[in-house]
């Protein structure tokens, strides 16, 4: 079973506080993103999903993750309710409290879904926004857990996944697809212009975000060692080169070196580097960051000329760098770091099961999610009416407003994520 190691649990604690920092950024980075009519709500849909969230992962969430495999499919219920998740380790976390082990996952399960919001920002209402993200939690995120994680399917064929790349960024990302499908466009008045109200705030979820990953990458190790240095340094690697890498592109595609688009490289380098922090070593991290922000901006252009209005690109960022994350660790992991090998160490196998297991979860996340959304749909509209739109939905579906005068933001803000 183990025993007790100090300096791994509190390592872990500090992770899961960092993890739960992500959230009120991801909250600012999408408010800044979005008009000032709408950021409120789109504040709120990340800040609630830390209350929802939270009690589905205490009352049946953790146990259906991480409980015994059934079919490769999903856990049964013997942790329903924290029974039997008390302060001794366990066989999933050996050297640290299994209370810390399921609350350091809580955090993930927290953001995961709050992620998706950013695709369908300004038009999808709170009542529905509720219903989703728990059916979404229930028959998505929870079962990407254990199929990855928890021994399921995916694990037991091989798949590696060090920190989210799959049960994260791909799971969300491809919901955020179908999200796209299932909601529509936004109504916009004629010349009416879509901008950042508040680049500062961007900036601060940034950075939020940025400090945060440290623990949910590096805290992925559940332990104060060598991986969670290698993954530490990874993370900020491929922030940085995939920063760099988005900023120089826009820079040259519109002569201007935007704020935004070098936030996004940044996140994108974070949501790529993801499944691959603690099996890569850190060249492999430079190679990576510089991909993901080559490929992420590629798929925002292409998002843009199909016309698509996933409004913050959550798509774009975080499904295909979370898919092109897993893909790659397939491809530069090495055994000596973390007991994997990829192609460039001789281990095709690896590489083909990690590109296998991205097809299957990204066909689930997006036919169920669609499917999903159309439930919704039957017992409260998804969609806000085009007057609660025009008006501004923090105002009409919250009854407050973030600002009681017009946003300052004028048509030379740099639009976000080009």
């Amino acid at each position: 079973m183990g025993h007790l190691n100090a300096a791994d649990t509190t390592f872990v604690l500090m992770s899961a506080a960092l993890v739960m920092l992500m959230t009120p950024g991801l909250a600012f980075f999408y408010g800044g993103l979005v008009r000032h009519k709408h950021v409120l709500t789109i504040m709120m849909q990340s800040f609630i999903s830390m209350g929802v969230v939270t009690i589905l992962w205490v009352l049946v969430g953790f146990s259906l993750a991480y409980g015994h495999d059934t079919l490769g499919l999903i856990g049964d219920l013997r942790y329903i309710g924290l029974q039997g998740v008390g302060m001794a380790p366990n066989a999933l976390a050996p050297t640290i409290p299994f209370l810390a082990f399921f609350l350091f996952q809580l955090m993930f399960a927290i953001i995961t879904p709050a992620l998706i919001s950013g695709a369908f920002a300004d038009r999808v209402s709170f009542k529905a926004y509720l219903l989703f993200l728990v059916l979404w939690s229930l028959l998505v995120y929870i079962p990407f857990v254990h199929w990855v994680w928890g021994g399921g399917f995916l694990h037991q064929m091989g798949v590696v996944d060090f920190a989210g790349g799959i049960v994260v960024h791909l799971s969300a990302g491809m919901a955020a697809l179908a999200s796209v499908f299932v909601v529509g466009k936004r109504s916009l008045a004629r010349g009416e212009k879509v901008i950042p109200h508040n680049l500062p705030f961007m900036a601060l979820g940034a950075g939020l975000l940025w400090f945060g990953w440290f623990g949910f990458n590096g805290g992925s190790e559940l332990a104060a060692n060598g991986v969670a240095a290698v993954a530490f340094v990874n993370t900020n690697t491929a922030a940085a080169v995939g920063m760099v890498t988005w900023m120089a592109l826009a820079w040259w595609r519109e002569q201007k070196p935007s704020m935004s688009g070098a936030l996004t490289g940044a996140v994108a380098g974070l949501a790529t580097i993801t499944p691959a922090a603690g099996y890569v070593p850190p060249w492999a991290a430079v190679v990576i960051g510089f991909l993901a922000g080559v490929a992420c901006y590629a798929a925002v252009q292409f998002r843009t000329r199909q016309g698509w209005d996933d409004a913050l690109d959550v798509w774009g960022v975080h499904g295909i760098g979370g898919g092109l994350g897993t893909i790659l660790t397939g491809v530069f992991a090495v055994a000596a770091i973390n007991g994997v090998s990829g192609l460039l160490a001789g281990d095709a196998r690896q590489f083909g099961v990690q590109v296998l297991g991205v097809a299957i979860a990204a066909v689930y996340a997006f036919v169920v999610t669609f499917g999903l959304l159309k439930l919704v749909n039957l017992f409260t509209p998804v969609r806000v009416s085009k007057e609660v739109e025009a008006q501004g939905l923090d105002e009409l579906l919250h009854g407050e407003v973030a600002y009681d005068t017009p946003s300052v933001a004028t048509a030379s803000t740099p639009p976000a994520r080009r």
